[in-house]
């Protein structure tokens, strides 16, 4: 009798991962004879072993099921000279970015490039910011790869004119459910999170947004309070782009992430360790288990003793390969404005067309010959049409 598929690829998965039978099992927690009749054929197991099996399966895939990267920088210039910023420390042609004469968090403007954005003053006070959000971070890799530098080459020019790191995100994206969140609200709940933390906010959203929701969908949990230096964001990342951009929830990358957020001392704490010891995995889960742990309980000993969860356990780093610092460079699009395009304006030009069809008109084609485009139109124009070899300095 020819063998289930999936069997057939738990057992080429196994032997290309260099996995012995009693490793997986061990892990599966199975018995090592069950796990040889089911590859042999002798037992059918039940789905839920079956998903067991497959997901041990992946903790010792050589292609790591997790990567970290960073999410969100903010760093402050003593300095109330954008120009000396823009083009010394991030080395971009300020030529080529779009002014506005507008801020946020009190400047009066900013220059940006897509997502890389810094706002000035002329208070020398206020200085210079730099705001890399999660869009913003994977652009800014795109250039950093074509100077030739890295995140670490990059914060020692920060640090080397005395720059002030307000805020450092670390996320570690996982890509095979690790993680479960529901599972950690639910300890939290029991007390099985041992933690310096005081509280913790779980949060549900969008039951209504899509019928064919999974159960307990839309997590997102938060460790500590948000208004601290350091607090610990946890969520279901592959539902934030099913909702955001209609990503089916098997073909997501990612399915949950978790976030260190450092804000002032905290964040400049941990730029010193990453540059002292130039490990990430080390700083990241340095920052982690200092704060937090979850465990499982045991009412026959005191709750510091209590064994840690073995799913938690995997995550911190037991029978896992390293976890470098991942960089996904991007380059700047304006799938932002095409999005709104498509979701706010389309119809009004569908419906305008149709009527231009129907009343044998030309209302939308002239429309669109009379816009007039303003500089900040232009440059975008231009943005779209260069180089990274011509953006950088």
């Amino acid at each position: 009798m020819k063998q289930p598929t999936w069997i057939e690829e738990l057992k080429d998965k196994r032997l290309t991962y260099g996995l012995s039978q009693n490793k997986l099992a061990i892990a599966s927690g199975i018995t090592r004879q069950y796990l040889s009749d089911i590859e042999t054929g002798k037992v059918i197991p039940t789905s839920q072993v079956q998903e067991a099996l497959l997901e041990s399966l992946e903790r010792f895939n050589p292609d790591n099921p997790l990567e970290m990267l960073f999410d969100y920088v903010r760093i402050r210039f003593p300095t109330d000279d954008v120009a000396f910023v823009i083009h010394d420390i991030l080395r971009l042609n300020i030529d080529y970015m779009i002014h506005e004469d507008f801020g946020y968090y009190s400047y009066p403007e900013h220059y940006r490039f897509g997502d890389v954005v810094v706002l000035c003053s002329h208070d020398l006070t206020k200085g210079v910011l730099l705001e890399l959000k999660g869009k913003g971070c994977r652009q800014y890799e795109n250039f950093l790869l074509a100077q030739h530098r890295s995140w670490y080459d990059f914060f020692r020019d920060c640090l080397n004119v005395k720059a002030v790191f307000k805020r450092v995100d670390l996320a570690i994206n996982d890509k095979v459910g690790i993680l479960d969140i529901p599972e950690l609200a639910k300890k939290c709940d029991e007390e099985e999170c041992i933690s310096v933390f005081r509280s913790f906010k779980n949060y549900r959203s969008g039951e209504l947004v899509h019928r064919d929701e999974k159960p307990d969908m839309g997590n997102t949990l938060y460790i500590g309070s948000m208004k601290s230096e350091v607090y610990f964001c946890i969520y279901e990342k592959d539902y934030e782009q099913y909702v955001k951009n209609d990503i089916p929830l098997d073909e997501a990358d990612v399915k949950n992430r978790f976030e260190i957020r450092l804000k002032n001392e905290r964040a400049s704490k941990a730029i010193e360790d990453l540059l002292k010891f130039e490990n990430a995995e080390r700083t990241t889960f340095k920052i982690i288990n200092r704060y937090l742990r979850f465990a499982d309980k045991d009412d026959t000993k005191r709750r510091s003793d209590w064994q840690t969860n073995e799913r938690w356990e995997w995550f911190i780093g037991k029978n896992r390969g390293e976890l470098p610092l991942t960089t996904k460079p991007e380059p700047y699009s304006y799938e932002r404005t095409l999005n709104w395009l498509r979701h706010q304006v389309a119809p009004t030009l569908k419906v305008t067309s149709i009527l231009d069809v129907l009343n044998e008109t030309n209302v939308l084609p002239e429309m669109i010959k009379e816009a007039k485009l303003t500089e900040k139109h232009e440059r975008l124009i231009e943005q779209q049409n260069l180089s990274v070899e011509d953006v950088i300095v």
